[in-house]
């Protein structure tokens, strides 16, 4: 099985190859929009991003993705050198640049900045922050519903490197998702430390047992602002929803899966280590909770 999805997968877009980049102020072709090789993110990945989706005009929970990206910067004692509303601004005044209105998804980056010597130690950061926002038009492509693997790299404890922190340092859950792609898969099913289902390499992982919908506790994977929103939607609409210890076995028999992610909403999954999930489409709940959050967001 060679023909591999991406939650990320997205309509090719040729407005794309002309897209204007926010690099420290500036506005630049994407060809010119560059950072330098002695950069934190690149030597070390030392920073800290957040993505989010234009929808019809506005950026969806555009304050509670500035909330996470501050927090996390004063947890990793990171001085982002711009205020809130100054984020905010090059947000808008990137998406005026490019004149999009919807179906478009801006990463926003933050690293500790330019080093003076290729070492660690943060105090050789001298020139910074790294700022820089790449924004492109994307509406997700998904030819089926994807395929997950489990594989043996775990999300970790707090004290090795939280997992509720978005940091570039990705490499856990690429090594996650390149084990699920030789196993024949889409993408990688995550456990915890102790054994517990805990999310994908890239989205939060939520099943559906008779009618009630379960997700992991939250302790040791990225509390994903959609995550939340699906969660306050099964309370708000009479849906029992559980974060919760659960395993591979209560996730085999379980009648829907699903996945969680500022890009792809909620994607449906089919199958689970060659384990074919309800009917192997897209669940009722799934498909009454993707309408909930569409009315949610306005789309």
């Amino acid at each position: 099985m060679t023909n591999h999805v991406s939650t990320h997968q997205a309509e090719d877009d040729a407005r794309n190859e002309n897209i204007l980049i926010w690099v420290n102020g500036a506005l630049k072709p994407r060809a010119e929009a560059t950072v330098s090789v002695y950069d934190s993110g690149f030597m070390l990945g030392d920073g800290v991003w957040e993505g989010i989706r234009l929808y019809n005009g506005a950026w969806t929970f555009l304050d509670e993705h500035m909330d996470r990206l501050f927090e996390a910067a004063k947890a990793i004692d990171l001085d982002i050198g711009m205020t809130r509303n100054q984020i905010i601004a090059a947000v808008l005044e990137t998406q005026a640049a490019n004149a999009m209105t919807t179906d478009a998804h801006a990463r926003l980056m933050v690293t500790r900045g330019v080093k003076t010597r290729p070492f660690q130690h943060p105090k050789l950061s001298q020139r910074g922050p790294t700022v820089v926002i790449i924004m492109e038009h994307s509406r997700q492509k998904l030819p089926r519903p994807i395929r997950l693997a489990t594989v043996p790299h775990l999300r970790g404890l707090p004290m090795t490197q939280d997992p509720k922190l978005n940091s570039h340092s990705k490499l856990n859950c690429i090594l996650a998702c390149i084990a699920a792609e030789k196993a024949g898969a889409d993408e990688a099913l995550m456990l915890d430390a102790h054994g517990f289902v805990n999310t994908t390499n890239a989205c939060n992982f939520f099943i559906v047992r008779k009618g009630q919908v379960w997700t992991s506790t939250g302790d040791y994977c990225m509390n994903g602002i959609t995550r939340g929103k699906v969660i306050d939607l099964c309370r708000a609409n009479g849906i029992p929803v559980f974060e919760r210890n659960f395993s591979l076995v209560d996730t085999y028999g379980a009648d829907e899966a699903f996945l969680t992610g500022t890009f792809g909403a909620q994607t449906p999954v089919g199958m689970i280590d060659g384990r074919r999930i309800g009917d192997g489409q897209m669940g009722p709940m799934t498909e009454r909770l993707r309408g909930l959050y569409k009315a949610l967001v306005g789309a």
